[in-house]
């Protein structure tokens, strides 16, 4: 062949075998006749040999069209079956869920979305994974994940809209974390002139606490002294609690995840919010299994904001 035919082509070809006229065929699909005509033409020119012939005033199928319309037949079957095959994988609520988590949310979420879904016949099969990256890299481990739980800074641009999908779930404030024993620690709250001249443990470069440190910087017009870089903050806690230094910590998921022996208080002044995102394929969202795990991080996290 030297054109590629498709199912629609095949359809007509065994419709109008079946019905016996192009106008009964146009009917049938509902479609017009000159469409019917032109796709028989295009599938035509796939082949040397004819596929229909005149007779009389009407277009009946050669020989070899009725081998193609008997092959395009089986091609359709299998076509419905495979379709079928993906409706019901698709409303199937207890498929495999592939989920991605930050350090923090992943501490704090899995554990209750385990609970939340129980594990009963119905209930969807989780693989979790931890993949702590900057802000960037997270929409593309969508092609690796079915959820993929994110978080961005409030003021940072939104995620790409193109081939995503984002399920908002919580905006969590960070706050400034001190040992107990701190002179600050007895405030209600914090400025960044308070806090620029202390010394800081944060994290990596892009993620949500060296965002914060950065605009208490430009915002004081003043360097921030960093003496410690550490991404997990159940370690950044425990730093901060032994003194000499103080941080930024997550309201929510850093207190799920068993930090204590700090104090927190909120920075007044600048946005110190991240959001909490879902990330997802268009087509992942579209698989029931996926849906009910994504419902159930709603409930989890709105569950740990109060």
């Amino acid at each position: 062949m030297t054109e590629a035919m498709n199912l629609q082509q095949l359809q007509i070809l065994r419709e109008l075998g079946a019905l016996g006229s192009v106008t009964a065929v146009a009917e049938a699909l509902r479609v017009s006749p000159s469409a019917v005509s032109q796709q028989l033409a295009a599938l035509q020119r796939g082949f040397t040999t004819p596929l229909t012939r005149k007779q009389g005033r009407t277009l009946v199928l050669t020989p070899a069209g009725e081998v193609l319309a008997d092959a395009g037949a089986t091609a359709l079957d299998a076509m419905a079956a495979a379709r079928t095959a993906v409706d019901r994988f698709e409303a199937a609520p207890s498929g495999v869920v592939t989920v991605s988590g930050f350090l923090s949310a992943a501490q704090a979420l899995f554990g209750p979305l385990v609970r939340e879904l129980g594990t009963g016949e119905d209930a969807p099969t989780i693989r979790f994974t931890d993949e702590d990256v900057a802000q960037s890299e997270f929409p593309a481990l969508t092609a690796r994940y079915d959820l993929v739980l994110a978080h961005r800074m409030e003021h940072s641009a939104p995620w790409p809209r193109s081939g995503i999908r984002s399920v908002p779930l919580a905006t969590e404030p960070l706050d400034v974390a001190l040992a107990t024993s701190h002179p600050l620690a007895g405030r209600e709250s914090l400025t960044p002139e308070q806090v620029v001249g202390e010394r800081w443990v944060t994290s990596r470069t892009g993620y949500s606490p060296d965002d914060v440190l950065r605009t208490i910087s430009a915002v004081t017009n003043r360097p921030v002294e960093i003496v410690h870089r550490i991404n997990d903050y159940g370690i950044a806690a425990a730093v901060i609690s032994a003194g000499g230094v103080i941080g930024m910590l997550p309201r929510y998921t850093s207190v799920a995840a068993g930090v204590t022996g700090v104090v927190r208080l909120p920075l007044d002044g600048v946005s110190t919010n991240r959001m909490i995102d879902v990330l997802a394929r268009p087509e992942n969202l579209h698989r029931r299994s996926v849906r009910l795990v994504a419902e159930a991080l709603e409930r989890v996290m709105a569950a740990l904001a109060t």
